[in-house]
């Protein structure tokens, strides 16, 4: 067996989460169906992150283990052919060593969520960032976002189904900025819990839109206490950029 490491791009609009389920199509599941097509013992893949219905990801990574070696590009065009009806594309295929597990050596993980704001309905970014109508002040959401950085208790920005043993993760940046009528969320973490950044994001809207003022976004987060969570995001604006891994 040879494993190889993929990185993946996908438009989740379609797809009900980057996991393979009962109720609809996942990205996991139409991989694995277009490798079986080229390696008939049915292999896993297996990603870096569990990505929710409708989330997006430029930069996803996952691993798999095949019968016989591949050249890496052969392999990602070969794949790319059995995906022409999704979207869904292999943007790069590379063999890696055996002990290479794309969930458990990842050191970081960064996540863009996307929000347009402006009042008119989105034509081409529609199902791929979030329209806030009202205006939103920039300044005071990113202030309000560096009270997450470091080491803390996330259980505000924790989603009730979400399966970590623990509520604690270490925040390495949040930056929010705009960019014309986008403004930009910018995250960074060794790891996140379920839901999390479309928790943050939703609750610094709410900074944005003066409903929140900064210190109440602060007394919210350090509750620690998931009914202090502002509304949820929706998950069309978010995306998986990219995933690190140790240099060898």
């Amino acid at each position: 067996m040879a494993r190889y490491r993929l990185t993946i791009e996908y438009d989740g609009a379609r797809y009900c989460g980057w996991q393979r389920q009962a109720n609809g199509p996942s990205i996991q599941q139409a991989l694995e169906e277009a490798i079986a097509r080229l390696d008939s013992s049915a292999p896993h893949v297996a990603g870096a992150g569990r990505t929710d219905a409708g989330v997006h990801a430029k930069g996803q990574v996952a691993h798999v283990d095949l019968a016989r070696p591949w050249d890496g590009g052969k392999l990602r065009e070969a794949i790319n052919a059995h995906l022409v009806h999704e979207r869904i594309a292999v943007v790069e295929a590379s063999p890696v060593a055996e002990d290479f597990d794309a969930r458990r050596s990842a050191v970081a993980r960064h996540y863009r969520y996307v929000v347009v704001n402006r009042r008119p309905p989105l034509v081409f970014e529609r199902g791929l960032a979030w329209r806030v109508k009202k205006p939103l002040i920039v300044a005071p959401m990113h202030e309000a976002a560096q009270a997450m950085l470091g080491r803390h208790d996330f259980s505000t920005f924790r989603d009730a189904q979400c399966q970590a043993n623990s509520p604690m993760r270490t925040l390495d940046y949040c930056r929010v900025f705009a960019e014309g009528e986008r403004v930009v969320f910018d995250v960074g973490a060794r790891s996140f819990l379920h839901r999390q950044v479309r928790s943050m994001v939703g609750s610094l809207v709410e900074v944005g839109l003066q409903k929140w003022r900064v210190a109440d976004f602060r007394a919210a987060f350090e509750a620690a206490d998931r009914r202090r969570c502002g509304p949820v995001a929706p998950p069309d604006g978010l995306y998986l950029m990219r995933v690190d891994y140790p240099a060898k």
